[in-house]
């Protein structure tokens, strides 16, 4: 605050002071005349005031916006899960990898077709579906087009249990497995570039140099490793008879078979009743070589490392926020004593101590108040203009921007008490008396 201002200030304090000096020293300063008082305060230096709030608006920003992009980043791996199928449990080789497109592959291939028979057999009530799948990339050809894909041999459930039906035409049937029928379905890439005129039902396309019938084209899945775009789907049978056969003593193997539990409380004993089954089949009660992923743990360990990155991140931004608060308490100790002689007026013309209090403390809430509220906006622009750009989606946390908000509140009233309580407290003799 400049001289000028100052002298400005102490003139105004003194004559508002003297006006209501009466009502002052038998009832101190009204909540709407502290309010105005300590605004004009601010509002006198507004560059400072905007300063001051800086560490504020920066804390309360970095905890919605990275709140808003760690739930977003939860939702989409949620939603990433729950495109694979609902309730569901993946049986696979133990030591299997990450193979390109939908299933889980590696190369370690011990579970069988014969597998997949006796567990569809068992009748168990716990499994609604399942289907295994084997998996290999090939080219697909129409005519002068062509294109790789991952071509794909399971069972018609495959649409039930991993939540792919046919976004136009049929899926095939149980006689088209029995039969070693020539028909495909086709991800809605495929189907794109291979028929851009849009006549692929009906039509035919090549596999390794054999002509398959179209039946169905699946729905737009978006981009991801789950997405079903740059799959095409045949029968098992047919995949194991035309395109390729990979045996483990013998059997045709697999390297997936994707098993839907009726409900999310059956797959804890859907699971439990699979490994029974294959540790007899297996003799492999000891070291197996499967393993059943549940699609709920592997929900639960994401949403886990989701949640915790974000907790740590918005705990991280929330150090912005004491730092904030540091900074107020400073500009308020440098504000009382650039401002004593007010003070000192304000006293000796009747003020009460806790006028005084209030009015401190009132600016330094407005400071953090302000900022909080700015902060915020901040945060949000940030959240849902800005970081999207960069392929970051975000979700809205009510919850984050109360506690950021109540947050930055508290450190504004904790940080300005005790240069309040320091204004409070000086004697007006000494502060009238302080150049």
């Amino acid at each position: 605050m400049s001289s000028h201002q100052g002298a400005a200030t102490v003139r105004g304090v003194a004559r508002s002071s003297r006006a209501g000096q009466g009502r002052s020293a038998r009832h101190g300063l009204g909540p709407i005349q502290v309010f105005l008082m300590a605004w004009r305060s601010l509002s006198g230096n507004v560059m400072r005031s905007v300063l001051t709030t800086l560490g504020i608006i920066i804390g309360v920003a970095s905890v919605v916006a990275l709140t808003a992009v760690g739930t977003g980043v939860n939702a989409g791996v949620e939603q990433s899960i729950a495109n694979l199928g609902t309730n569901l449990l993946t049986v696979s080789g133990s030591f299997g990898g990450f193979g390109g497109g939908l299933v889980r592959g590696g190369p370690r291939q011990s579970v069988t077709v014969a597998d997949a028979e006796a567990i569809r057999d068992a009748g168990w009530e716990s499994v609604a579906a399942l289907a295994p799948v084997v998996q290999t990339n090939s080219q697909l050809k129409n005519g002068s087009l062509n294109v790789n894909a991952t071509v794909i041999g399971t069972w018609p459930e495959f649409a039930e249990v991993r939540n792919t039906p046919p976004e136009s035409g049929t899926f095939f049937s149980q006689a088209d497995v029995d039969g070693r029928n020539r028909v495909v379905v086709l991800g809605s890439d495929i189907a794109s570039e291979l028929f851009p005129d849009g006549s692929a039902i009906g039509g035919t396309v090549k596999i390794v140099g054999v002509s398959y019938t179209v039946l169905g084209i699946l729905p737009d899945k978006g981009a991801g490793g789950n997405s079903t775009n740059s799959n095409v789907l045949i029968p098992l049978s047919t995949y194991l008879q035309r395109v390729g056969r990979s045996s483990a003593v013998g059997q045709p193997t697999v390297q997936s078979v994707y098993v839907q539990a009726r409900s999310a409380d059956d797959l804890k004993t859907a699971q439990t009743l699979i490994e029974n089954l294959l540790d007899v089949r297996h003799g492999t009660q000891d070291t197996r070589d499967f393993q059943v992923q549940n699609q709920g743990d592997v929900l639960a360990s994401f949403s886990e490392i989701t949640g915790t990155l974000t907790l740590f991140l918005g705990s991280v931004a929330g150090i912005s926020l004491l730092v904030g608060g540091i900074g107020i308490m400073n500009i308020m100790l440098v504000s009382v004593t650039e401002r004593t002689r007010e003070i000192g007026i304000r006293k000796a013309l009747g003020a009460k101590p806790r006028d005084i209090l209030a009015q401190f403390l009132t600016e330094s809430s407005l400071l953090s108040v302000g900022g909080g509220l700015i902060g915020i906006g901040l945060g949000l622009l940030l959240a849902f203009v800005v970081l999207p750009r960069f392929g970051l989606n975000a979700v809205a946390t009510p919850g984050s921007m109360i506690v950021a908000f109540g947050f930055s509140a508290f450190v504004g009233v904790f940080f300005g008490f005790y240069p309040a309580r320091r204004a409070a407290s000086l004697d007006p003799v000494d502060a009238l008396r302080y150049e």
